[in-house]
């Protein structure tokens, strides 16, 4: 009679077990999250992600561990997050560039539209054009009348085909006429090292990439995109003759498409809090970046007024 009490017993535990799944499952996040930038060490993207991954933890109750990830202008990065389980545990750091405009240059081994989703737009950065402080060229018009006299003969280093530095070159190059030899690099810390070491004469940055160097009086900033001026001695694209869109970068979280969720809450509300975090907000403030959120289904909706947007910049920039 024991024996079979105690059988019974196991039984029903058994049995309990199986129907009570809810209390075994593990909550969303139940290990490190991993971040992929697409990007070389020390760019804008590589700042402001450490300062992120220093002060997420709070809000997930897990590590979020930084992998860049560089190569092919961005892609090589980006498709290893195509590639991984959708699951939440590996995310992709990019920007609008690689996000919305490559897929009109290159033939994609993915589709953005189809094959993300969008958890976070952090922010937005306003670029700026920089030469050595050493540099000839005092101003933006001493460098535009270098190019227009000698056309190819002043080395751009930038992060890439089509990437965050290379459209605005593209760009002010068209509206101003003239040619720069653009030269790539694996991210936007690179090119400024090109820039650094001389084997480039000018190159493009983002507050948080400029900062260090400012400080340092290694370089000197010949113009900023934004319509007020990111510096006081500084004029704005638009002040020396450079019109239009020119020179935005976002910085967005996405998601391979099938993320549970579960885990596109959680991310959600995660970020949601980040950027109310005093820490957070002294931290990016020290970058000079900005604080801007915008949510997963809202930026949705601004990627795909980029995607044709971005048809069209490069129907216009390739004729």
């Amino acid at each position: 009679m024991f024996k079979l009490t105690l059988k019974k017993l196991a039984v029903s535990i058994g049995l309990a077990a199986l129907t009570l799944p809810s209390l075994a499952a593990a909550e969303y996040p139940e290990k490190p999250i991993t971040m992929v930038i697409p990007f070389g060490a020390g760019g804008s993207h590589d700042l402001n992600s450490r300062v992120i991954t220093s002060i997420i933890p709070t809000y997930l109750n897990q590590a979020m561990i930084v992998r860049l990830t560089p190569g092919a202008g961005g892609q090589k990065g980006t498709q290893e997050v195509a590639n991984a389980p959708a699951d939440g545990y590996t995310l992709l750091f990019t920007h609008n560039y690689v996000d919305m405009l490559q897929q009109y240059v290159e033939n994609l081994p993915y589709d953005p539209l189809e094959d993300f989703i969008p958890i976070a737009r952090v922010n937005y950065a306003p670029i700026g054009v920089v030469v050595r402080a050493d540099s000839p060229y005092q101003t933006f018009e001493e460098l535009i009348a270098a190019a227009d006299k000698e056309p190819g003969a002043i080395q751009m280093s930038h992060s890439g085909n089509w990437g965050a530095l290379f459209v605005p070159a593209a760009q002010i190059m068209k509206e101003r006429g003239v040619a720069f030899n653009l030269v790539p690099y694996k991210g936007g810390g690179p090119a400024m090292q090109a820039l650094l070491s001389g084997d480039a004469d000018v190159t493009m940055g983002f507050p948080s990439t400029l900062s260090t160097q400012i400080e340092s009086g290694a370089i000197r900033v010949l113009a900023t995109a934004g319509a007020e001026r990111m510096f006081d001695d500084v004029p704005t694209f638009a002040e020396v003759g450079v019109e239009g869109d020119v020179g935005f970068m976002h910085r967005v979280l996405v998601a391979p498409k099938g993320t549970p969720q579960e885990a596109v809450d959680k991310l959600t509300e995660a970020f949601a809090a980040l950027v109310e975090d005093r820490t957070f907000t002294r931290m990016m403030g020290r970058l000079n970046e900005t604080i801007d959120l915008i949510d997963g289904p809202a930026y949705q909706k601004l990627r795909e007024e980029q995607a044709v947007a971005y048809k069209e910049l490069v129907e216009a920039l390739t004729k």
